[in-house]
C-alpha cells in the first residue's frame, strides 16, 4: 500500500529557541489546513527547545555545530522531508491567522510558482528600525509575480521537487534564500509574495547582533554577486537617508524621544556591518560560520483590504507582540 504524503513539510531551524518554539508548534496546530508534518532541524541547543518540541508531533533532525551552515541546515531537513511543499518558518516566528498555511501553499497548484512568501512583523522586543525594514520588505499588497528574486526563509514556502533539482548553497554565510530565487527566476519560474501570510517575527537581539547580522549578510551577497559594490560614500548615504527616514516616522508616531537613540544605533550599525562584510576578504569557513551563529561562550501606496479571518487566540502575548 502506498503511503500516504502530507501536502506540506513545515520545516523549522532552532538553537536554543524555549522561548518562542511553543507558540509556533501551537500556532501550526491551530491552522485550517493540518495535511502537514513538521521537522525540526536543531542544531545544538542547550535550553529546553528539545523538550517542548517533543509534546508535539515533530520529527526531529540535528545538525552538530562543527557543521552548520543556514543552507546545510535547511537541506537537512529537506531531505527528510515528503511533503510536495516546503514551508520554512524561523523558530522565532508566529502565525497570526489560522488559514496562514493555507494560504501559503495556494499558489502553487501554478506549476509555475517556484516560492510563495509571507508578510512579516516584528513583536515588542524588535528594534524601532526593524518594524520599518517589515513594512517596507513585507508590504501590505500582495504580488501574484514579483519580478525580482527577494524572499525571506522566515516565512516561505518552496516547490520540493525543485529543491531536490537545485539544494541550497551550503556555503553561504547567509541569503541561501536569495541565491535560490536567483536561481528559480533564472529557470523562468515565478515568485509570489503573500500579504495574507503573516507571522510575526521577534528579534531580541543586541547593537552587536545586529551589527553581525548584517556583515554576514553582506559577506554573502559578495558572494552572490562578487561584481556588486558598498562604499563608504554607500554607507554614509544609506545610514543618513534611512535614519532621517525613521525619526520622520517615529516623531509621526509620537515616539521619538523614547527611539531616536536606539535608531541612530540601529541603523549605524546596519550599515556599517554592510560595508565591512563587502570588504570581508579572509577565508569562509566552518569557523567562520560557527562565529556568525552561535553566541559568544558557546558553540504604488495602496489601501489594503481588511481581512475576514480572525486571528489565532494564542493564551499570552500574541495581542502585545502584534501591536505594532
Amino acid at each position: 500500500m502506498t503511503e500516504q504524503r502530507p501536502l506540506c513539510s513545515i520545516v523549522i531551524r532552532a538553537y536554543n529557541e524555549e522561548q518562542h518554539i511553543g507558540k509556533l508548534l501551537a500556532g501550526i496546530q491551530m491552522q485550517d489546513l493540518q495535511d502537514y508534518e513538521i521537522i525540526l532541524v536543531d542544531s545544538g541547543s542547550t535550553d529546553s527547545t528539545l523538550e517542548i518540541a517533543a509534546s508535539y508531533p515533530v520529527r526531529i533532525v540535528s545538525i552538530d555545530s562543527s557543521e552548520f551552515t543556514f543552507g546545510r541546515s535547511l537541506n537537512r531537513g529537506l531531505a527528510t522531508a515528503r511533503g510536495k511543499i516546503a514551508v520554512i518558518v524561523s523558530a522565532h516566528c508566529y502565525p497570526v491567522y489560522p488559514d496562514w498555511l493555507e494560504q501559503l501553499s495556494k499558489p502553487f497548484e501554478d506549476e509555475k510558482v517556484a516560492i510563495c512568501y509571507g508578510k512579516q512583523r516584528g513583536g515588542e522586543t524588535n528594534h524601532y528600525s526593524e518594524h520599518q525594514f517589515f513594512r517596507t520588505y513585507f508590504p501590505d499588497i500582495s504580488q501574484p509575480d514579483q519580478g525580482q528574486p527577494y524572499t525571506h526563509n522566515a516565512n516561505a514556502a518552496i516547490r520540493r521537487s525543485l529543491w531536490e533539482e537545485h539544494p541550497y548553497n551550503e556555503e553561504l554565510t547567509g541569503l541561501e534564500d536569495l541565491a535560490w530565487s536567483s536561481w528559480a527566476r533564472e529557470q523562468g519560474y515565478r515568485i509570489v509574495y503573500l500579504a495574507d501570510a503573516e507571522v510575526i517575527h521577534i528579534h531580541q537581539e543586541t547593537i552587536r547582533q545586529v551589527h553581525n547580522r548584517y556583515r554576514r549578510e553582506a559577506i554573502a551577497l559578495k558572494q552572490i554577486l562578487p561584481e556588486s559594490r558598498f562604499s563608504l560614500r554607500d554607507l554614509l548615504g544609506m545610514f543618513l537617508y534611512k535614519m532621517a527616514s525613521d525619526l520622520k516616522q517615529a516623531s509621526r508616531e509620537k515616539l521619538l524621544a523614547r527611539e531616536f537613540w536606539d535608531i541612530l544605533q540601529f541603523r549605524f550599525v546596519q550599515y556599517l556591518g554592510t560595508w565591512q562584510g563587502y570588504r570581508y576578504s579572509g577565508k569562509i569557513d566552518q569557523q567562520l560560520h560557527q562565529r556568525f551563529y552561535y553566541p559568544p561562550g558557546s558553540l504604488t501606496e495602496k489601501i489594503p483590504e481588511s481581512r475576514p479571518v480572525e486571528p489565532i487566540p494564542y493564551t499570552s502575548g500574541a495581542a502585545e507582540e502584534n501591536s505594532r
